[in-house]
């Protein structure tokens, strides 16, 4: 199978490309640079633009045989600055690709949701994919919206449409600037020396999974005939405060963090089922956090 992935030289996407690659498909990506933490792969086609840019997804959508989408222009913590730009970047963008896709009669998508946004502040935990969908914020809103509209054109256009909703994704290769991945930006902070900030008392509990364990979930879900929403988590929550613990054994450094009034963007905890996944694809996360950390630190140190 040929598979395009938009957003395949980014975190999360050149993970999944390397599993797509170890499970025998023909991979294209299409992002705005080339990848800046390793060399281009030689058996994989590389196309550069702008998700903006309708000719140029049409362009690169030729010949595929399904088509994962990963693009986001927005963060969680900073969507809500200005929800006009998320919505047109991510939204519209997303719905030219989904018109373009039937226009070429290219029926398969494999969209990256968000497990930690569009639930809101759960009824039960660990949460089902049954969950009320009651976003509390513009990143979390749009996630909804597109998951929507891909439900309806599997409806009324005929495309095979499935939606990964993922929880905290941690692991080498992810950038740590501060706006996205707790882990990577504390890991980075530590080596810097500088102090850790945290939002409210450090009891948020959220549900971490690593990078590579995601995208294998991705990988088997895009070549499946699966429809509809699956959770990818780790199926464990972990505190803020707990999440510092296992830095300080991992790093060897004490830490003391300075706390920062909570944010109303904050959930204060999400866990995710991923039973649905278990199921389905025979899937489960297999590395542990401490282990995790430990190996996205040596990578980061080896940087």
């Amino acid at each position: 199978m040929k598979v395009l992935v938009i957003g395949g030289c980014g975190f999360i996407g050149s993970h999944i490309v390397d599993h797509l690659l170890a499970q025998g498909h023909s991979v294209r990506v299409f992002d705005r640079q080339m990848e800046r933490l390793r060399t281009s792969l030689p058996e994989v086609e590389y196309i550069l633009g702008s998700f903006g840019d309708h000719m140029a997804v049409i362009d690169a959508l030729a010949g595929v045989d399904a088509v994962m989408h990963l693009v986001s222009t927005t963060f969680p913590g900073t969507a809500d600055l200005n929800p006009t730009i998320d919505v047109q970047d991510n939204l519209v963008g997303t719905l030219g690709l989904l018109d373009a896709m039937v226009g070429l009669g290219i029926a398969r998508i494999l969209f990256l949701s968000s497990g930690g946004t569009v639930y809101g502040p759960p009824d039960i935990v660990p949460i089902p994919e049954s969950h009320p969908l009651r976003p509390i914020n513009s990143y979390g809103i749009v996630k909804t919206a597109i998951e929507h509209y891909l439900d309806m054109y599997r409806r009324t256009r005929g495309l095979s449409t499935i939606a990964i909703r993922a929880s905290n994704p941690y692991g080498p290769r992810q950038a740590h600037t501060g706006v996205q991945g707790v882990i990577s930006t504390y890991l980075s902070r530590i080596r810097e020396g500088q102090p850790l900030e945290v939002w409210g008392d450090g009891s948020v509990v959220r549900d971490y999974l690593h990078v590579s364990d995601l995208a294998e979930l991705c990988a088997l879900a895009v070549a499946s005939d699966k429809v509809g929403a699956y959770n990818a988590g780790s199926g464990q929550g972990t505190s803020i405060r707990e999440i510092i613990d296992i830095l300080s054994d991992v790093t060897g450094a004490p830490i003391e963090p300075v706390y920062k009034p909570g944010r109303a963007i904050d959930v204060a905890r999400s866990i995710l089922d991923v039973s649905r996944a278990r199921a389905d694809f025979g899937w489960e996360s297999r590395v542990p956090l401490p282990e995790g950390i430990a190996a996205t630190y040596d990578w980061m140190c080896r940087q």
